[in-house]
C-alpha cells in the first residue's frame, strides 16, 4: 500500500491503527461522541477534504487538525481526524460513507519508523505476507481483499513498481501491454503511474477487474488473483459486483478503526498530527 495522492488515506488510515490507540481509556467508541464537545467536527472536516481529495493525504490532515484547533483546542484526535477524512474522500470520489465511531485518542510517543515500516504491507509482499500483516489487526482475507480496492484511487512511485514491470519472463503475471506502457512512467525515481488508468480519480470496482486482467500494478495487489482460491472469488465476486466490493470496503473500514491497542498505552490529544505532546 505504498502510494501518493487520494489513495494515501487508506494507507493513512492503517498506519493510525498502528501507532495510535482506537479507544478512549477503555471506552466504547460512538458516531455521537463529539456531540457535545465539538458538534461541528464532521463539517469541518468535510469542509477541507472536499476542495482537495486529490491532495496527499499528510498535508489536509495536518490543515483539518489546525481549524479543529482553532475553534475547539485540545479535543479532537488526530486519530479520528484521519478515520473521518478517510471515509468522506472515499466518498467524495464515488465510494460508499459509513458511520465513523469516533473516541480515540492518540499514543504519547512518537512512532518508530522502523516499527510502523514493518507494521504496514509492502507494494512487494506475496499474499501469504499480507493475510499475515493483516491477521495482526484482527482482519480476515476478506477484509483484507475489500481493503485493497482503495487502490482504485491515487497513484504509485515508480520505485514501488518498477520490479514488476521490467523483466522478460513475466507474461503468466503481467500483461505485456500494461507492463510497456508502465515502463513509460517509470523513467526515472520521481516517475508515478495511478493504480487504474481507466478511473483513477473515481472509487469503484475497476481495481479487481484490472486483476482479473493481470493489470495490477503492484505485486501486493496482482498477489490477490491468480492461485485459484478465496481471493480469486472475492476478486471475480467484486469485479462483477461493485455494491458488493462498497459494503464489505465499508465494514472493513469500520472494522480496522476498532482495533484496540496494547494495554496500558498512554495516550493523549494531539495538538499537531506529527508529532507527540512533547
Amino acid at each position: 500500500m505504498a502510494s501518493s495522492g487520494s489513495a494515501s488515506w487508506v494507507t493513512l488510515a492503517l498506519l493510525l491503527f498502528i501507532t495510535l490507540p482506537a479507544t478512549a481509556n477503555g471506552d466504547e467508541l460512538s458516531a455521537s461522541y463529539y456531540e457535545k464537545m465539538c458538534p461541528n467536527v464532521q463539517h469541518v472536516v468535510a469542509k477541507d477534504v472536499e476542495p482537495n481529495a486529490s491532495l496527499t493525504g499528510y498535508t489536509v490532515i495536518d490543515d483539518i487538525k489546525s481549524a479543529l484547533e482553532h475553534d475547539y483546542p485540545a479535543t479532537v484526535s488526530c486519530a479520528d481526524v484521519i478515520a473521518l477524512a478517510s471515509r468522506d474522500t472515499v466518498a467524495l470520489l464515488g465510494g460508499p460513507t459509513w458511520s465513523v465511531p469516533l473516541g480515540r485518542k492518540d499514543s504519547r510517543f512518537a512512532a518508530d519508523p522502523e516499527s510502523t515500516k514493518k507494521g504496514l504491507p509492502s507494494p512487494h509482499d506475496n499474499l501469504g505476507e499480507l493475510l499475515t500483516m493483516f491477521s495482526r489487526l484482527n482482519l480476515d482475507a476478506r477484509d483484507m481483499t475489500a481493503l485493497s480496492g482503495a487502490h482504485t484511487i491515487g497513484m504509485a512511485n515508480c520505485m514501488h513498481y518498477s520490479d514488476r514491470v521490467y523483466g522478460t519472463d513475466r507474461d503468466e503475471e503481467i500483461n505485456p501491454s500494461f507492463a510497456q506502457t508502465m515502463q513509460q512512467t517509470c523513467q526515472g525515481p520521481s516517475g508515478k503511474a495511478p493504480f487504474d488508468v481507466q478511473t483513477p480519480m473515481r472509487f469503484d470496482n475497476a481495481y479487481y477487474r484490472n486483476l482479473i486482467a493481470r493489470r495490477g500494478l503492484l505485486t501486493s495487489d496482482q498477489t490477490l488473483y491468480g492461485d485459484g482460491g478465496l481471493h480469486d472469488n472475492l476478486v471475480e465476486m467484486y469485479s462483477a459486483d461493485g455494491e458488493a466490493f462498497a459494503r464489505d470496503f465499508a465494514k472493513a473500514m469500520v472494522k480496522m478503526g476498532n482495533v484496540p491497542p496494547p494495554m496500558g498505552m498512554p495516550v493523549e490529544v494531539r495538538l499537531k498530527c506529527s508529532p507527540a505532546n512533547y
